[in-house]
């Protein structure tokens, strides 16, 4: 059973605050700059929106499916990992027991109250702390493929649907400039966000996203203009 200790610690969020930032990153950034490529190719407003909504749709399903994929993949080898645990203390508790003391002698315990802490954790929850303490894994970051792929999906399609809003408000001609300043704007708040729940900076997260995001930007509107059609 788990016991609250009072306090609160940011790494509880790392599971679904990484899927759910990556998720509406990529959906804002990748949407505005297919709406900025095919601007700048001089399609018609009718072409952008068509292509930013199949953009939404294929990214969230795209990135639903990548991490749950990628997530569950961890999930086995977690799994695995707990299994082979369990079979190694059924069949020689002893060898684990010496193994849980040294891993405490290396954190700094004395080899004599090192015995004493594997002794109580045997008895206690021998595999919970094998798997926390020799494998590192703890219920607070163990993998959750359902989770993250539905936080990543959720996540995309609201980050995605903004420059779709912004091209239906914008006048054909400032459509660039409107996604392109919108975008730069969201990508600066969603950053800080970010950085703030994650306990970082929140000018560096804010930053960092608004430089990939401006390059993102530029290099498809590059393409429109090299590669469009003649207005």
């Amino acid at each position: 059973m788990a016991i609250s200790h009072g306090e609160f610690h940011r790494s509880a969020r790392l599971g679904w605050l990484r899927a759910t930032v990556l998720g509406a990153n990529d959906g804002l950034i990748s949407t505005a700059s297919l709406v900025v490529g095919f601007a700048s190719a001089h399609a018609t407003p009718e072409s952008i929106l068509l292509a930013a909504s199949a953009g939404l749709v294929a990214g969230a399903l795209s990135m639903a499916a990548g991490e749950y994929v990628s997530v569950s993949s961890q999930a086995d080898t977690e799994r695995a990992d707990i299994a082979r645990e369990t079979h190694e203390l059924a069949t020689d508790p002893v060898k684990e027991r010496a193994e849980l003391a040294a891993i405490y002698v290396g954190r700094g315990l004395t080899p004599a109250l090192a015995e004493q802490v594997a002794d109580q954790f045997m008895a206690h929850d021998a595999l919970g702390a094998h798997a926390r303490d020799e494998l590192g894994i703890t219920e607070t970051l163990r993998a959750r493929p359902l989770q993250a792929a539905l936080a990543s999906a959720a996540a995309f399609a609201v980050g995605a649907s903004i420059p779709l809003v912004l091209v239906a408000a914008s006048p054909v001609r400032l459509i660039s400039p409107v996604v392109v300043c919108g975008t730069l704007v969201l990508l600066a708040g969603l950053g800080g966000i970010a950085a703030h729940l994650g306990g970082a900076s929140i000018r560096s997260g804010a930053a960092r996203v608004v430089l990939w995001g401006a390059v993102a930007m530029g290099c498809t509107a590059l393409v429109g203009l090299l590669f469009g059609a003649t207005p």
